[in-house]
């Protein structure tokens, strides 16, 4: 029965994320953490069923030309070491349960910042927004990248939302497309190591993984399908209350 509930977890994260853009590990651990689990399962689990489940998205828009392969190369030489680093810290603990405070007040700061992202996205892109050379962009972005390596590996969200935000702000010049595209050839093989890391840290449920996936896949696709007919100014400010909530929860109780 509850292999049942968790893949009507996954189709319901899979339409959210075909709707509205919102990246599944913002929606997904808050979600397997009121089912119950422990933060590292719901963490090291969440990280594997992102990266399986937006590998096809990445082929897609490579096939476009949608990806800028240059900044996803400059991005992960940050973010991969950042991440294999952090792995390699958590399994210096003898129990995850010796570091599960550290993951749920990174998860609260992470949840926190995604709702602040997805609310002010565009007043903060035309703020922040500055015009730098291909050589700074190159040196800032692997900056950015080792950052959110390290948040991503930790708490398993910010490579989809926080990721495009970066790149917003570094290139407001770039196409929606491009940016899109960019951000999940980037997210997908660092949610792979990520994940990977926790399966040799013994984080990930095979058995959740399997009915997250079941259940999201094909929502997913429904969720782009029909996402135009959806009023995205009334949805993400919802779920942006939602996200909010509960990293104030895993911040402060």
């Amino acid at each position: 029965m509850d292999f049942l509930w968790y893949i009507s977890a996954g189709a319901a994260v899979g339409l959210a994320v075909g709707i509205t853009g919102v990246g599944g590990g913002s929606l997904m651990t808050p979600l397997l953490l009121m089912f119950g689990f422990p933060p590292h399962i719901a963490i090291g689990t969440d990280l594997m069923y992102a990266g399986i489940a937006k590998s096809t998205g990445v082929v897609m828009h490579a096939k476009r030309g949608n990806v800028n392969w240059k900044i996803v190369f400059a991005m992960a030489a940050g973010s991969i070491p950042a991440s294999l680093i952090t792995v390699w810290a958590l399994s210096k603990f003898e129990k995850p349960d010796h570091y599960q405070e550290i993951l749920t007040s990174t998860l609260g700061m992470m949840l926190v910042l995604t709702a602040v992202v997805i609310l002010f996205r565009a007043k903060l892109t035309k703020a922040l927004s500055f015009n730098i050379s291909e050589d700074q962009s190159t040196k800032i972005v692997f900056v950015c990248g080792f950052i959110l390596g390290v948040l991503v590996t930790l708490t398993s969200v910010g490579a989809g939302a926080l990721g495009t935000a970066i790149m917003m702000i570094l290139f407001p010049i770039m196409r929606a497309k491009n940016i899109v595209g960019t951000d999940l050839a980037h997210a997908v093989p660092l949610t792979l190591v990520a994940g990977t890391g926790h399966i040799f840290l013994g984080n990930v449920d095979y058995s959740l993984l399997a009915a997250l996936l079941i259940g999201s896949i094909p929502t997913i696709y429904i969720g782009t399908r029909i996402a135009s007919h959806v009023p995205n100014h009334v949805l993400q400010p919802v779920l942006a209350t939602a996200l909010l909530s509960f990293g104030v929860k895993y911040l402060f109780f």
